[in-house]
């Protein structure tokens, strides 16, 4: 299923969100070959200029890329609709306990929202960016399928943009491995070749993750407490601290403890208490979940209080895990595994597939 061949592109003016990292420059490539009238947009959404976020410098690699392939770039700031759509949503959530993941809200709200309108009246008949998925029709609908390359398949990330939107989208990078992307790249000498992928989020950039949140929301210190109601410790504030998290508990070796690890299993926002326990405890399993805000790539696979089943995965690395899946009402969904998982974090979203294809998701509400 080549991405290119399922949405032609010859002739067409394909508006391509250039970040200045080499998959959105490989893409710029891979559209010129085709055919397509590109122009590249590059986006702002965060303007602090703290020394931590690289948006400068991903700007002046855009310019070098777009000089080097003869393509015109325009430069469009979102950083207004970016604190209004993504990042307050982001700060609301942690403070309610909750571990938000704001790649998928930027997604839906900016790159396929506000950006999508943008290059329509730059006069584009189709968007592409460079991420490593497919987007093409089926049966009249846009449709959402897994990127070859199984270790930077995006489609996590972009399962509640809407199915008009994948229907005007390319992503040229779909069937291409990491390694062949690099390799277009140095062919081609774009001077990005091997600039590091970026991780993480911009806003965020490289700073300890507690000295950013706390400039926004004040800490408030508490008990840690075990399972049985044992104050072994005080954490930092909840909304530092993750369910499964491992590393930074601070909790050390215990007298009449055992050597296991210790994980984070439950947060008690009413007595602001962090629970923790040692190894594979219970209360770090759940057999299922309810969704909420559940966004469908076209139409619903089932009607309201019907089961259908189908693959999920709840974190972004995990391989997907068969489920049944019920649809309630109040565009909420019920889970079930047909194995048990471990750390299912509220805040974050469950995305559910068939094969390759990406059917859509939800944000996880509550664990059981």
């Amino acid at each position: 299923m080549n991405d290119l061949e399922q949405s032609p592109v010859a002739g067409k003016r394909v508006i391509l969100g250039l970040s200045g990292g080499v998959d959105s420059a490989v893409a710029a490539i891979l559209l010129q070959r085709a055919g397509a009238d590109v122009h590249a947009l590059h986006m702002t959404n965060w303007e602090d200029d703290d020394g931590y976020c690289t948006a400068a410098d991903d700007l002046q690699d855009a310019r070098l890329v777009c000089e080097r392939l003869d393509i015109p770039l325009h430069h469009v700031n979102f950083s207004q609709q970016y604190r209004d759509q993504v990042f307050e949503y982001f700060l609301d959530e942690y403070r309610r306990g909750r571990t938000p993941n704001p790649d998928v809200l930027c997604n839906r709200e900016i790159k396929f929202g506000v950006f999508r309108d943008y290059a329509k009246r730059l006069g584009g008949d189709l968007l592409a960016t460079g991420h490593y998925a497919i987007a093409t029709v089926v049966d009249g609908c846009g449709a959402l399928f897994k990127g070859a390359d199984k270790g930077k398949d995006q489609s996590y990330f972009l399962h509640a943009v809407s199915a008009q939107a994948l229907a005007e989208t390319v992503f040229p990078l779909g069937e291409l491995q990491k390694d062949e992307v690099r390799q277009i790249a140095r062919d081609s000498g774009l001077p990005v070749h091997d600039k590091k992928d970026s991780t993480g989020i911009c806003f965020i950039g490289e700073r300890p993750f507690r000295e950013f949140l706390s400039s926004y929301l004040p800490a408030k210190p508490g008990p840690m407490l075990t399972p049985g109601g044992e104050e072994i410790g005080t954490h930092q504030g909840l909304m530092y601290y993750t369910l499964g998290q491992r590393q930074g508990l601070g909790i050390g070796g215990r007298d009449n403890a055992s050597e296991a690890p210790w994980y984070v299993v439950a947060k008690n926002l009413d007595d602001n208490a962090l629970i923790v326990a040692q190894g594979e405890h219970e209360m770090l399993f759940s057999n299922g979940l309810i969704g909420t805000d559940t966004s469908w790539i076209g139409t619903p696979p089932a009607g309201l209080n019907d089961d259908f089943r189908c693959t999920a995965k709840v974190r972004y690395r995990q391989t997907d895990q068969d489920c049944v899946i019920r649809l309630l009402d109040d565009n909420r969904v019920e889970v079930r595994f047909d194995q048990r998982q471990k750390a299912v974090a509220p805040g974050q979203f469950v995305v559910f597939y068939r094969d390759r294809r990406c059917l859509g998701g939800a944000v996880i509400d509550e664990i059981g």
